[in-house]
């Protein structure tokens, strides 16, 4: 009798299709899937940014708070990445308002927990799909102060409009005071060596009072 040499847990490991690409593939599309399911039925929703490191009671957390208030207020539902920081502010401002609080949760090396304030929750282990979950079931991107994830989400999506890639719809910066020298710096370089054109600075807009963004929203759909 032949006997089979011993497998390794390694060779285990090479062996299990489930690690290869075309399987990734089913992976991606149940994701897909379950996004779109799950967020068609949300209705009208506003995708809101910020800093995950920002702490609860500081001046950009209530404002986070301020702002997802008075967009719930306006009938929409607030999504967010579901984390600490700003995002959770958004959705606690959201659920204080009474309106339907959504966070879309990323598995990254070091777990991000969703905060205690989202009802409706989407678990995602690829970012590129959750970013197309942000904007597809968008009105509207509301960017408060944050750091790269952040800028990533403000710059995709104005690319995305200024190539005519989506319909145009309200990008707005909270809090001048925080993106004055990144803006500064757009008009000053950026649109000075004509990588830009004028008229692409018309694609986002800057508030300063939380209240406010909401009427920004309510004015752009009032046209249309």
């Amino acid at each position: 009798m032949v006997r089979k040499p011993c497998v390794s847990k390694n060779n285990l490991a090479k062996e299990d299709f489930t690690k290869e690409d075309p399987w990734r593939v089913f992976r991606i599309m149940s994701e897909f899937v379950e996004g779109f399911e799950v967020l068609s039925k949300i209705g009208k929703a506003v995708s809101i940014f910020g800093s995950a490191r920002t702490k609860p009671g500081t001046e950009y957390y209530k404002m986070g708070e301020e702002v997802a208030y008075h967009i719930a207020k306006a009938g929409y539902a607030v999504i967010t990445g579901s984390g600490p920081g700003m995002m959770e502010a958004a959705n606690k401002g959201a659920s204080a308002a009474g309106g339907q609080s959504v966070g879309l949760n990323i598995h990254i090396p070091c777990e991000q927990k969703p905060n205690q304030y989202v009802d409706t929750l989407l678990d995602f282990r690829y970012f590129f799909i959750r970013k197309v979950m942000f904007v597809k079931y968008a009105k509207a991107f509301v960017i408060l102060p944050g750091g790269f994830g952040t800028l990533d989400e403000f710059f995709e999506a104005i690319n995305l409009i200024q190539t005519e890639r989506i319909p145009k719809f309200p990008v707005i910066l909270v809090g001048s005071e925080y993106w004055e020298g990144m803006l500064d710096w757009v008009k000053e370089k950026v649109l000075k060596e004509g990588n830009i054109s004028k008229e692409d600075l018309d694609i986002f807009t800057i508030v300063d009072e939380p209240k406010e963004v909401a009427n920004v929203i309510k004015k752009f759909y009032a046209k249309r």
